[in-house]
């Protein structure tokens, strides 16, 4: 019985449409290009190296007898998100269930588009705004020919980071992290876009450490001799991290004190920090360990030595991060539902994190040293109608199929997230979707005194032992120094009760 070949229907016949079909012509070994599908009336009826160009696809697709192993590739990186929309709409009700995508014109560098780079398509690709056209090549070139060290190298951001400094012309990029398993596949992944010609040859080394190891990381940052570093890495998560309060302490700001420490003494040109608005007010332990890491690059800055620039860029949420709401909805949907939401008016800023990943590189080029930069999110989303749009884009109608459960706030949670304090006024920078902060010193503590007392709860100290892992005593501490804490704790105590972190059921403090 002969064996039914694959075929792949490309949606966009320009120049990512033309170099995905050749691309699969010469490998051989992905099916065949049945046509190309496109808008343009010029070129509908045409053949292009002798495939037929159809369109468009609301007319099309109708008509193509699609069996279950067809294919549809996206090929268009300047559509915008409500196009995309269309086109994937058109496609799922006309039988395509392997629907493929390209990236956004802002990765496909050089008018050079590869079959790598196409993957599934998610609810990403099709909610939210239409990101910004930010030309890597162009806003990378202050990395060429340096060296690029990451933390957090395998986390999300970290990661599409490195995707897109393979485009950079950096001479060596570092991937610093804990996870050896994370690690491993952002390693694997980029030696496979190098291998099908995407980027330029870094030479990518991986490094597993710790950046809570002072002696570690000063030696790592040293021997490296890293020109710029993006710190990404961070304990994030924060019910987690409320469970867990000296570790985000020790871990996020003892951590970055030590890499900020060293990129001084070992003189990096440039220290960008990824900061996040839950550093605003913060109502959380975690909130409060990225604030304290804001205030510790700044206080870095002022020490330079008047050849390097550190920074923090900030924002907010970012759309399909790692234990964000995304794949977790997604989880919930897969295993029939309830989806689970906080509370039917929660709100948060979102941003793709390919977008986010471009405006901080962005950033890292033209940024001045001492310098906070907020990025710029749009408006803010609904989480009840984010997940009514993710179960509809899954196949299934919310409410009939797939149920929503509202669940309560857990420690740490708010309704809404600020971007920025009102003192900080963001201004508009000459560059698209950056604004420029007011640094505001603290008010209510000093850096260096509050350090000190947080330093033996978090390290051994011989001198100090009961104070060690003792989590009371650093939360006392840190309710006393930011009196947002403070005020969010008294409010969850005056209710005499929380949400527990892992059944989502209250439990009494």
């Amino acid at each position: 019985m002969d064996k039914i070949e694959t075929r792949l229907y490309i949606i966009g016949a320009g120049f990512a449409g033309q170099m995905i079909a050749d691309d699969i012509s010469r490998k051989k070994i992905f099916g065949s290009v049945a046509a190309f599908i496109d808008d343009d009336k010029e070129l509908i009826g045409k053949r292009i190296e002798g495939i037929p160009v159809l369109g468009p696809v609301e007319e099309v697709a109708p008509l193509l007898r699609v069996t279950a192993i067809d294919q549809a590739i996206i090929a268009i990186p300047s559509a915008s998100v409500e196009r995309i929309r269309e086109i994937y709409k058109a496609l799922r009700e006309n039988g395509f269930f392997h629907i493929k995508i390209l990236p956004s014109i802002s990765q496909v560098v050089d008018g050079k588009a590869h079959l790598v780079q196409a993957r599934e398509i998610n609810p990403l690709d099709i909610l939210g705004r239409t990101p910004i056209i930010i030309p890597l090549h162009e806003s990378l070139s202050y990395l060429r020919g340096k060296r690029v060290l990451i933390t957090g190298a395998g986390g999300s951001i970290g990661s599409e980071l490195a995707r897109q400094l393979l485009s950079g012309g950096c001479e060596r990029l570092y991937l610093f992290g804990h996870g050896e398993n994370s690690i491993v596949k952002i390693y694997r992944e980029l030696h496979i876009l190098q291998n099908e010609g995407v980027g330029e040859k870094a030479s990518v080394v991986p490094i597993i450490g710790d950046m809570k190891d002072r002696e570690y990381v000063r030696r790592i940052i040293a021997r490296t001799h890293a020109d710029v570093i993006f710190h990404c890495a961070a304990y994030k998560h924060v019910p987690m991290m409320e469970e867990n309060q000296v570790a985000a302490i020790e871990n996020n700001v003892f951590g970055t004190k030590n890499l900020l420490d060293a990129a001084l003494e070992s003189g990096t040109e440039r220290f960008v920090l990824i900061s996040t608005d839950k550093a605003v007010n913060p109502v959380s332990v975690y909130g409060v360990s990225k604030m304290l890491c804001e205030k510790l690059v700044l206080e870095a800055a002022e020490r330079t030595n008047g050849r390097q620039s550190f920074m923090f860029v900030r924002f907010g949420n970012v759309l399909g991060s790692r234990g964000s709401i995304l794949p977790i909805f997604m989880e919930q949907i897969q295993n029939g539902g309830p989806v689970t939401v906080t509370d039917r008016n929660m709100e948060r800023y979102f941003m793709t994190i390919p977008e986010a990943c471009s405006l901080v590189l962005k950033t890292g080029g033209v940024g001045e040293n001492g310098a906070s930069y907020l990025l710029d999110m749009g408006e803010p989303v609904k989480i009840l109608e984010l997940a009514e749009q993710i179960i509809r884009f899954s196949g299934f109608e919310p409410y009939k199929d797939i149920d929503i459960k509202f669940i309560g706030a857990r420690r740490g949670e708010r309704l809404e997230e600020p971007l920025w304090l009102t003192e900080e006024n963001p201004v508009p920078t000459q560059y698209q979707k950056i604004l420029r902060l007011t640094n505001i010193p603290p008010r209510t503590f000093r850096l260096d005194a509050l350090l000190d007392e947080l330093s033996p709860i978090c390290s051994y100290d011989a001198a100090k032992p009961d104070l060690y892992r003792n989590k009371d005593v650093l939360v006392a501490k840190l309710r006393e120094a930011v009196p947002t804490l403070d005020a969010f704790y008294k409010e969850e105590e005056a209710d005499g009760n929380r949400i527990d972190m892992a059944t989502s059921v209250k439990v009494v403090l």
